[in-house]
């Protein structure tokens, strides 16, 4: 246990002390997220916070983690080297999206063929169970894909996609604990460390933020704690006290909030005939501040969401996971429809005020 303590302490640390630092460097060089019309914040505020998380998580994994039960490591980190560096060219130059995503596939690739993580199985949802070796390859990395740009995409307001990443990696971390997964437990710890580390100067009026380097890393790391967390289910008896039965949907669940609000945006940009990598306005966030949440109200409240679905499906294991599946899909959808109706009759109310002028 006082592994686990320490892996976050370090990783805290390590993280709240070099950001005052990058702030002063950003400054001087002018290395700003410049505020315009999609964007809530009304200075610039530099977006290299991703720099001090990712220096926070690899000291303190490398230094705690035993790395002849880990061998997988060398690639994990490999993997997340990859994607620091696309971050912060991203972060600083606006890398263009088809050479993000090449970047993204290779890091997944690594991660899926080197690494040997990857998905095997669906447990039985619609029925299929065990996955050919070609298409479990795909699968994985396209898992790892999906996933890592859910939580790039997600990361609109103050303290959300840090405080996500600190839900996942809790639920994740806790389950690795009580199966024997040490290293792993380690590795969330180190995460939930780096993110409280960075949230305190997240935290409305932001100081810093994470970028495009900080968003891919929590979410790559959350595709891997995903994938072991599914594949390490899979080897326990059915009357395991921890055995999750309904173990890919109980999955989708703890990372609901960044895997459907981009399922749901890009459906509704394809709808309207736009490319799906179109930003606009219709995120889960984006609604709830147009309403007139703080964002730090909406980042508990869409936490706190998460929260209670993970805690509902949990307690629904012994219901078919394709009935699962749907509830999950079906509950956000309701609610994030009501709240768009609620925020288009405000819009159009204040329009119809100001012509009536």
């Amino acid at each position: 246990m006082y592994r686990y303590l320490f892996s976050l302490i370090t990783a805290g640390l390590i993280t709240a002390f070099a950001i005052p630092s990058i702030i002063r460097i950003a400054e001087i060089k002018h290395l700003f997220d410049v505020p315009d019309e999609r964007k809530h914040h009304k200075r610039s505020v530099p977006t290299l916070g991703g720099m001090a998380i990712f220096a926070g998580l690899i000291f303190s994994i490398t230094f705690w983690t035993d790395q002849v039960q880990i061998v997988e490591l060398q690639y994990i980190i490999t993997s997340l080297l990859i994607l620091f560096f696309i971050g912060i060219k991203d972060d600083l130059v606006n890398l263009r999206a088809w050479k993000k995503l090449a970047g993204q596939i290779v890091a997944a690739l690594i991660l899926v063929h080197m690494a040997d993580v990857k998905l095997t199985t669906f447990y039985g949802m619609f029925g299929i169970k065990d996955l050919p070796v070609w298409f479990s390859y795909i699968f994985s990395a396209f898992t790892c894909v999906v996933i890592t740009n859910a939580f790039n995409l997600i990361d609109g307001i103050d303290g959300l996609a840090g405080s996500l990443g600190i839900v996942g990696a809790f639920t994740f971390g806790l389950w690795f604990h009580f199966l024997g997964m040490t290293q792993y437990t380690i590795l969330c710890s180190a995460l939930i460390g780096s993110l409280l580390g960075f949230l305190w100067f997240n935290k409305t009026p932001a100081r810093i933020f994470m970028g495009d380097t900080g968003s891919m890393l929590i979410g790559f790391v959350m595709a891997i704690l995903a994938m072991k967390f599914i594949e390490s289910v899979r080897v326990l008896p059915r009357d395991h006290a921890y055995k999750i039965l309904s173990v890919p949907v109980f999955t989708c669940t703890i990372l609901i909030i960044p895997l459907f609000d981009t399922l749901r945006v890009f459906i509704i940009r394809m709808a309207q005939g736009k490319s799906p990598f179109d930003p606009d306005r219709n995120h889960i966030h984006h609604i709830l501040i147009d309403l007139g949440i703080s964002h730090m109200k909406a980042t508990a409240a869409l936490v706190g969401f998460n929260i209670i679905m993970i805690i509902i499906v949990y307690f629904l294991q012994g219901v078919r996971g394709e009935i699962i599946l749907v509830l999950i899909l079906a509950i956000p959808t309701a609610v994030t429809y009501v709240l768009s109706k609620i925020r288009n009759n405000r819009t159009r109310n204040q329009a119809l005020s100001q012509t009536s002028k």
